[in-house]
């Protein structure tokens, strides 16, 4: 059974949603500039092996889950959560999900407002909380803040998964991104000048990606138990990562 909700009656990023913006992003996963395809798998495996018995799984900022719709097959998925602040995403969201045999919740909302969105009931606990390509536009404190609050939304046992870009350690945020750009400009080769400035504009202004060591030392502080990375893209921009709460 899937539920649609809106807790959030404006967006800002609405009235765009299907405009440029959006046409890029679906060039870029059509085109698998961004490795989706492996990543997603390494992710379904990853996904069918740990978890042995039904679980219950918090996505946010799920957009349309098209990947996370393809990884979930042949799993014991038996709870499906996503949030997003797009209802027009969500409307998409609930036919990709249509094919998972589990219960469904999509709500339209900010994740950044969780408190307003899940109450403290146990029916709001998560067995995985999975996040991809979004906690990148926090700033550290606020990184530090949100992945604080999914360890407290996990049950015993729980995996915190998140697909994101990661910068080595070698380098600072201005040489990644630039660097980042440089492989887009030459590798994403449907991708226009045009869509190329507004790829450009939105990195320099919006994303503050941190190092594995970083994410690692917030893990530790928080409590999780465990940290691991389960894939590094050759270009070694984006990982797969799990913290595994005790």
């Amino acid at each position: 059974m899937t539920h649609l909700q809106d807790n959030k009656p404006e967006s800002q990023r609405l009235e765009e949603f299907f405009g440029k913006q959006w046409q890029i992003y679906q060039k870029v996963l059509n085109n698998n500039y961004m490795g989706h395809r492996e990543i997603y798998h390494v992710l379904q495996e990853f996904i069918i092996n740990y978890f042995q018995n039904p679980f219950k799984l918090l996505d946010l900022g799920c957009g349309d889950a098209s990947f996370i719709s393809q990884a979930l097959l042949n799993t014991k998925i038996a709870f499906y959560y996503g949030i997003d602040l797009s209802i027009p995403a969500l409307e998409i969201a609930k036919e990709n999900l249509a094919r998972i045999n589990c219960d469904k919740n999509l709500i339209s909302g900010d994740f950044s407002q969780l408190d307003s969105i899940l109450d403290s009931s146990p029916e709001h606990k998560f067995d995985a909380i999975f996040m991809s390509f979004a906690l990148h536009h926090q700033p550290l404190e606020q990184k530090y803040f949100f992945i604080e609050k999914f360890h407290k939304l996990l049950n015993s046992g729980g995996v915190f998964i998140l697909i994101d870009v990661v910068r080595p350690h070698t380098e600072d945020r201005d040489t990644y991104i630039r660097r980042y750009l440089d492989i887009a400009k030459q590798d994403w080769l449907l991708v226009t000048p045009e869509e190329y400035s507004m790829l450009e504009e939105h990195m320099l202004s919006s994303d503050f990606p941190e190092t594995q060591q970083t994410l690692q030392e917030i893990s530790q502080k928080i409590g999780f138990m465990r940290f691991e990375c389960l894939y590094c893209d050759a270009l070694n921009t984006t990982q797969l990562l799990c913290f595994y709460k005790g």
